[in-house]
Order: structure tokens, then sequence, then C-alpha cells
């Protein structure tokens, strides 16, 4: 049984993928280049804790020896010890390859080494890797720690094993594992562009507010957020740049192209609730 984890970078994603271990009796070795960086991201932690136990989701004499499980790193060879290793920093390609080469001289050969990425090419990004067998993706859903769907991303060179790893580890974990073929946006963002983009050519149309798009698709379609909500909490800039990616990636398929709202919306720094604004205004974190 795995016993310990590491996690690349402290960001939100990197931040919910720790918490979601360190709650299931995991080590995590929870790793940034920025030491700012990694002590927000334990204030956060400590905060979704301190929330789930105002909801009775967290049991409160629990929540010290989850934080305590949760060890910050700013160096690469404290991976040493650890089983897997998820990747969760900055989508670009280019620095994911880099950051793999460095992995696996920091990991032992037997250390399954998996990316976080929502969109990019997982074949490309393992393809640095002497043994890519060892490599696979893991997309996690924001926020992490409450997301039960993972997709286990997995390209022609990963070995059964190791899918077999990542989908033990995912039920430990409590999570939902679902086993994908390597393609751009993989299931759930193939079929979420369609949905985020015709929202914003209908907001673009002055069709509808962006408040009336929302309140529609939940009262009268049964989603849990409108489109703009969840753009907002997913990241402005976050949204747009998957987007962007796809339409790249499928040579500009036109049911993939950004819209240019979005682009707007990111120069002016709008990027939802991580700044305090983005389609909607928020106040302590509440609309």
């Amino acid at each position: 049984m795995i016993k310990h984890v590491g996690v690349v970078g402290a960001g939100t994603m990197g931040a919910g993928i720790a918490l979601a271990a360190a709650r299931s009796g995991l080590d995590v070795i929870l790793y940034d280049v920025n030491d700012t960086v990694l002590r927000q991201a334990l204030e956060r932690i400590k905060t979704d804790l301190k929330q789930g136990v105002a909801k009775g989701k967290v049991p409160a004499d629990e929540v010290s020896s989850i934080v305590t499980r949760i060890h910050p790193r700013t160096n690469l060879s404290d991976f040493h010890a650890c089983e897997l290793v998820v990747e969760a920093i900055i989508e670009d390609l280019r620095v994911k390859k880099d950051l793999f080469k460095h992995l696996e001289t920091h990991t032992k050969t037997s250390t399954v080494l998996a990316t976080n990425t929502s969109s990019l090419s997982v074949t490309a990004i393992t393809s640095v890797l002497r043994k890519p067998e060892r490599g696979i993706g893991l997309h996690f859903f924001n926020p992490a720690h409450i997301m039960k769907l993972v997709e286990i991303v997995r390209t022609r060179a990963t070995s059964e094993s190791t899918v077999a790893f990542a989908r033990s580890f995912l039920h430990d974990i409590g999570k939902q594992p679902v086993l994908v073929r390597d393609t751009p946006g993989f299931i759930v963002n193939r079929v979420a562009r369609p949905f985020y983009g015709e929202a914003l050519r209908l907001l673009g149309e002055q069709v509808a507010t962006h408040e009336q798009i929302d309140r529609i698709l939940k009262q009268g379609a049964g989603f849990a957020m409108g489109p703009f909500e969840l753009m907002d909490l997913i990241g402005i800039d976050v949204n747009f740049a998957v987007t962007q990616s796809m339409y790249d990636q499928f040579f500009g398929e036109p049911r993939y192209r950004p819209h240019p709202i979005q682009k707007q919306m990111v120069d002016a720094g709008r990027l939802g609730k991580k700044t305090g604004a983005g389609f909607y205004t928020y106040n302590d974190n509440t609309k």
C-alpha cells in the first residue's frame, strides 16, 4: 500500500491534492520553489479543514494530525521516498517536460510520475522520461480535496502496472477514477468547452446577461452551477488557457475557439474568485 506521496506545486490544485492524500492517512511532501506560496498553501489547507469541521465532514480531533502529515519542501531530492509524485504546476508544456526530467533523477525507478494537466498531451510531457512506462496523467478537478472524479490518462507507453497503481491510489484517497485515452481535453474538458463557449457567445451577442444565463441553466436545466459561476471558481485565466490549448491541439476546430470576452477579462485582471472579481464581484469569498 502506498504511504508516501509527493506533490509538485503548492497552488490551488497542488494544495487540494496534498490535502486529499493527507486526509487519507498518507504522508505528503508538498514542494514549491517559493516559500511564501508554501506558507499560503498550508494556511489554505487549514482553512479548508476548518470549513470541513464546521460542515461536519472532518472530525475536529483529526485536523492537527492531517496538517502534520503535510511536509512543505523546496528541494526535489526530498521526493526520494515517494512511491508517487503528482505534478500540479503551470500549464506550460516546456516547463512540465523540464520538470519531469528532474523528477526522474530525484526519485526511485519504481516511482510513478503523474501530471495533473487538464489539456496538454500527457504523451508529450512524459516522453522525456527514460522509462515512459512510469508516466501517467491524473487529472483532478477543483477543489481537488472535495471533487470525487479523477481522470486517469494513459499513453501508449504507460504500463498496466502503472495504471493499476494509479487506480489503487485514487481508491485509497476516496476518489472515483475513470480511465481515458490521451486526447486533447480528455473527457470532461472536451465536453465542457461548448458549455462555456456557447454561454460566452450568448453574452457577447447580448441575448442575455451572465446572471440570467446562470440562473436559467440552474433552475431550468438542473446544473449545480452556471457557466459564469464555474469560470469564476476555476479561474478565468485557467479556463481561457485550457480553451486556447484545445483549440490549438485540434488544429483550429471551431467548436473550441476561445471568445474575446475571456481574453478581455484576463487582460483586465478579473480572474474570478481568486482576485475578488470576475463575472461576479466577491466579498469574503461569497457572491
